[in-house]
């Protein structure tokens, strides 16, 4: 008898286990994320050389997802008329971008081969806009085909803040952004 109660128990944890990971992956990789209606101006923009304030560019065939359970989620793909070297000329061109892994079935955004081709240098990296929100910027990648992609990165500024580090006086204030 006491056979059977324990193996009662056990496939209770196995089964308890098994439902809690389907729920954890399903939870990460769907009930989050949103997808983001654009508004057709300014959802890509890039950081002007000149003035340093971001600037929208021509864009089509916006797509884009978010969730709010983290402000590093967002991800887009669009396409850009405009070419490489006019967008290298005006605005400003990052050396390190990294993009972050999009789920699966967001399938426009392959995080791993636009890594790939910014270090390849197929592809080019921009500042979007510095301090989205205290500590991510938004970066934005470009092929020469028009293709680009965006997603949020933590700066050093977020780096800092994440770490328990001192802010530095590069960094903006937190509470003014609050308001």
């Amino acid at each position: 008898m006491g056979n059977i109660a324990g193996k009662l128990i056990v496939g209770g944890l196995v089964l308890t286990g098994l439902i809690a990971g389907i729920a954890i992956w399903y939870l990460q990789i769907y009930a989050f994320y949103e997808e983001v209606k654009g508004d057709g101006v300014t959802d890509v923009q890039l950081t002007s050389v000149i003035t340093g304030e971001a600037e929208p560019i021509l864009y089509s065939g916006y797509k884009a997802i978010d969730a709010g359970s983290s402000p590093i989620r967002y991800r887009a793909c669009f396409l850009t008329e405009q070419s490489q070297a006019l967008l290298t000329e005006t605005y400003e061109v990052l050396e390190r971008a990294e993009p972050r892994v999009a789920p699966g079935w967001f399938d426009c955004f392959d995080a791993e081969a636009i890594g790939e081709d910014l270090v390849g240098g197929s592809a080019v990296a921009f500042m979007g806009t510095r301090n989205i929100e205290f500590g991510i910027d938004r970066i934005v990648a470009v092929y020469p085909d028009g293709r680009g992609y965006v997603w949020h990165q933590i700066n050093e500024c977020g780096d800092k803040a994440y770490d328990g580090s001192p802010l530095g006086a590069d960094c903006p204030d937190r509470n003014l952004e609050a308001e």
